[in-house]
């Protein structure tokens, strides 16, 4: 328990009893009670009744409100010397605030009543206590000032995001081309954060990859990484948001790379890209901020930038959906008027070289007669199954036959039309088994299969097949000696009306012949090189 001589000494270096007499002085103390608190104890709170009024002889309080939000705001921090609960004894009212021990506290402290009464009988302790009252509006407002401010700054810095989000979203939606508009998102969010470049990787769900295109030279390049593979991989496969200040002292960084193009990562920051039901549909991974690391208020920006960028993409995927429908739909009426105009004829000629053959007796005119056949029903058939694929029909007639068989059947009629163009047929068969399919449509397959290759070699060349048992599939290689094939087509091969090299066809051959396929429970895999051919590969699987 601290002596009245303590009490005293503290009394007088507090601003309170400033120039007071010390006999009077020795009478206030006997007014006083020590206490002491811990740090974190409340001494009052806010709307509580007036009770006692305390003088910090050791530590430091903290004066606070709680807001409508439920936030704790600061207003003042006081320490030794300072008056702590005074405004209740003045005003009568219930306390405005709440105080709390900053740390372990010693205070001094008189009741409400006795307080009173020494401001009535002490003047000099009433102006003391104004003067006291007078500093302490005085820090209030800086701190409102200062406060208000702050607030200002922010609400500036939050509005000029606001604006560069808006420009940001203005300028991606300004397109529904997917290339350009993959570019426009990326420069966009290279431009608002500051950064020096960046890129952004779309999820593939299929393949389980990343994919996104780059610029090389003059030409549009497409990458791919496997999910979980790097630092984009990982946040497509766990969505979390990667933020490395120092690219070469994270053991998550591949400096390789750098190595290959000469260019010098300093920092990163890798986030996801989800679209409105919160998944991962890409992932933003931007280098090298001008200033600095990357901040917090970068990751905000580019997470609120990602939901627009995901809608942005889902309109475009939408509108070539759109436009790829509506080409679909008009090839189906024409193919649908074609068979309704050409059925009776066709079936006209078609009884015509039946005719033909019964009656000619001649072993070349029954040749011809049969060739007339088959490509009378490949024409009917052809049209109908575009007709098929622009309605979305799959009806397939299965059936177990002789591979080897149907093979040697589909290898005579592609060698007749591949020696008309100079393109020699290399048969390399060792798979003789049984396979469950449609001979129809796989014939129709292989035939398409074929005529790719022969348009690949206008000057002539070679056409390979080969089958050969592959775990548990029947495997076809169609190898030419043609053209070959850039990798941008070759990733869009199988998508309706993409064409390459060729001025005739509808563009739906390739996407028939993987629907096929896909309902044959198989699959299709394309190697080529420009100037070096083409090897499309076939697996049909042996056993269902």
């Amino acid at each position: 328990m601290p002596s009245t001589e303590d009490t005293l000494k503290s009394l007088k270096a507090t601003m309170l009893f400033r120039d007071v007499p010390a006999a009077d002085l020795a009478a206030i103390g006997e007014t006083f009670i020590t206490e002491s608190h811990p740090a974190g104890k409340m001494l009052f709170d806010a709307n509580s009744p007036g009770g006692s009024i305390y003088i910090i002889e050791r530590g430091a309080v903290r004066i606070s409100r709680v807001t409508t939000f439920g936030e704790e705001t600061t207003l003042d921090v006081i320490g030794r010397g300072e008056v702590v609960g005074e405004m209740a004894s003045l005003d009568g009212r219930p306390r405005s605030a709440r105080a709390t021990c900053l740390e372990d506290c010693v205070l001094l402290s008189i009741t409400r009543g006795r307080f009173e009464e020494l401001l009535r009988a002490n003047q000099t302790v009433a102006f003391n206590l104004l003067r006291e009252l007078s500093g302490r509006i005085r820090k209030a407002d800086d701190n409102i000032v200062q406060r208000l401010e702050e607030q200002r700054r922010a609400l500036e810095t939050q509005l000029g995001k606001l604006h560069r989000l808006m420009d940001a979203s203005r300028i991606i939606n300004s397109t529904l081309d997917l290339d350009k508009l993959l570019g426009l998102i990326v420069d966009a969010a290279v431009t608002s954060i500051e950064a020096d470049r960046g890129t952004l990787y779309i999820v593939d769900d299929i393949k389980k990859e990343l994919w996104s295109k780059v610029l090389q030279g003059a030409n549009m390049v497409e990458i791919r990484l496997p999910i979980g593979k790097g630092i984009a991989g990982y946040v497509a496969e766990t969505a979390e948001t990667i933020n490395i200040p120092d690219a070469y002292a994270d053991p998550r960084f591949n400096p390789d790379v750098d190595k290959k193009s000469g260019y010098r990562t300093q920092n990163i920051l890798c986030m996801p890209m989800k679209n409105k039901d919160g998944k991962t549909i890409g992932v933003f991974q931007l280098l090298n901020r001008r200033e600095g690391s990357f901040t917090t208020d970068d990751e905000q920006f580019i997470d609120a930038f990602s939901s627009h960028a995901s809608i942005a993409l889902e309109n475009a995927r939408i509108a070539q959906e759109m436009v790829q429908n509506e080409r679909l739909s008009a090839v189906g009426r024409m193919a649908s008027v074609i068979i309704h105009d050409i059925k009776n004829p066709m079936g006209t000629l078609r009884v015509y070289a039946q005719v033909m053959k019964k009656k000619s007796g001649n072993e070349e005119a029954t040749k011809l007669a049969d060739e007339m056949i088959r490509q009378v029903d490949r024409f009917v058939n052809m049209t109908q199954e575009i007709l098929d694929f622009t309605r979305g029909v799959s009806a397939s007639n299965f059936q177990d036959l002789d591979f080897a068989e149907i093979m040697d059947g589909v290898m005579a009629f592609i060698e007749k039309d591949l020696e008309k163009n100079n393109v020699t047929l290399v048969r390399k068969a060792s798979y003789a088994g049984t396979i469950r399919m449609d001979q129809d449509k796989m014939v129709r397959v292989f035939y398409n299969i074929a005529s790719n290759a022969r348009d690949a070699m206008p000057q002539g060349g070679s056409l390979t097949v080969s089958t050969v048992e592959d775990d548990g599939f029947v495997r076809i290689d169609f190898t030419d000696t043609g053209t070959g094939m850039p990798d941008e087509v070759k990733k869009r091969i199988f998508e309706p009306f993409m064409t390459f090299g060729k001025k005739h066809g509808t563009g739906l051959g390739m996407a028939i012949v993987k629907k096929v396929i896909d309902d044959h429970g198989g699959r299709i895999q394309i190697e080529s090189e420009m100037g070096k051919g083409t090897t499309i590969s076939i697996f049909l699987p042996t056993k269902h």
